[in-house]
């Protein structure tokens, strides 16, 4: 039913999420902490898209949504980012951002939770935005891959079809909200605490998962 051979740790996330962000960086620990008893992936989810692409200041909510991130999970919002918001005029794509993600993640799919958390940095830390192709170059270029691979797949429109079938997976996931951690054997999915939970509960949870026969 889904594509997951393996028992797999699938993390459904979208690159323009303020609360992913803030998830960024346990979701980075947890994806270390146990990368060598379970396969991890991320799917793009797909939140800005269509007629939900619009300038950042029609979000009035964002303000507000950024500081209580930044309570709950110590994330870092830099001051480009903290510019677009003030500037109003930037529209985030979701689509694009998720071409990208599978741009990335078709070149090294082991490494699909780092190369969320650099697409997200890019935008959160960096202000850039993630349909630039030289955003996307630099972070392959600066993470080892083949960056005109990366732009050709994007170019060509192979990255855009793989993102619209990750968006389809998050709608057959039932997946609404982001961020979103899943554990799938087989046909059997487990939703498992995000944002906000300590690294040790998400081992725990993990552990009596995987004990399961």
């Amino acid at each position: 039913m889904y594509p997951f051979k393996e028992k797999s740790v699938v993390y459904v996330f979208d690159a323009y999420c303020g609360w992913c962000w803030g998830f960024s960086q346990r979701i980075s620990e947890f994806e270390r902490s146990n990368r060598d008893r379970v396969k991890f992936s991320a799917i793009s989810g797909g939140l800005f898209t269509g007629s939900r692409i619009v300038p950042i200041s029609h979000l009035t909510h964002v303000p507000e949504a950024t500081e209580r991130i930044i309570r709950l999970t110590g994330a870092e919002f830099g001051p480009d980012f903290r510019t677009i918001v003030e500037q109003g005029s930037f529209e985030m794509d979701s689509g694009a951002a998720g071409a990208a993600m599978a741009a990335l993640r078709a070149q090294a799919p082991d490494r699909a939770v780092h190369w969320a958390k650099q697409l997200q940095a890019a935008f959160y830390t960096h202000g850039l935005s993630l349909s630039e192709p030289s955003t996307i170059a630099a972070i392959a270029s600066a993470n080892g891959l083949d960056k005109d691979k990366v732009l050709q797949s994007i170019t060509d429109g192979t990255a855009q079809a793989q993102a619209e079938a990750d968006f389809a997976l998050t709608r057959t996931l039932r997946v609404s909200s982001y961020p979103t951690l899943l554990y799938i054997d087989g046909t059997s999915v487990h939703q498992l605490p995000a944002t906000g939970t300590p690294l040790v509960t998400l081992n725990g949870v993990l552990d009596e998962l995987l004990a399961k026969k």
